[in-house]
């Protein structure tokens, strides 16, 4: 089932992502994160960007959020956006689930892209990115040193056909 983030969640928000942080390189954090900073960044913007989760039999095994791309009011239009399934949820098509129901929440607010950084290598990342129509925009290399060694960043942007085309006029 995929339904909107509550309260009571960021627990498993939480325990789902330290296992990222500390095994892998594809969340680029040393340090576990507790469920109230996770909260906290999700109740700073939770007007305007959407978190979903994935639950098997009442436990959240998955989570997809959007947030700011920049700070800048220009900017307000594109979307930043993750992906995180516990391990034991990987491979079962939640990924592609949570990030159907993200991106058309996204379009129904009328953001104008949306952006997502994959640390490289991450094949399964990009295989799912391209399914959904993200296109690559741009590698940094050297953008993180994490696990002894280096790791290249490769931003990818999904456009929609929605979107102010003068936000300026919007109000």
């Amino acid at each position: 089932m995929i339904r909107a983030v509550g309260e009571d969640d960021f627990v498993a928000i939480a325990s789902i992502t330290n296992h990222y942080i500390a095994t892998t390189a594809i969340h680029f954090a040393y340090e576990p994160i507790e469920a109230r900073e996770l909260w906290a960044g999700w109740a700073a913007g939770a007007r305007r960007y959407p978190w979903l989760v994935a639950t098997e039999g009442g436990e959240v095994v998955g989570f997809a959020k959007a947030g700011p791309w920049r700070d800048r009011s220009a900017y307000r239009w594109t979307t930043e956006v993750g992906l995180y399934l516990a391990p034991g949820a990987v491979g079962r098509g939640l990924g592609r689930a949570l990030y159907t129901d993200l991106l058309d929440e996204l379009a129904r607010r009328k953001f104008r892209s949306a952006i997502a950084g994959i640390a490289l290598p991450n094949e399964p990342s990009i295989r799912l990115h391209r399914a959904f129509g993200f296109e690559s925009v741009g590698i940094v290399r050297d953008a993180g040193f994490k696990l002894g060694r280096w790791h290249d960043v490769e931003f990818w942007q999904k456009r929609f056909a929605v979107g102010p085309d003068r936000p300026d006029l919007v109000g």
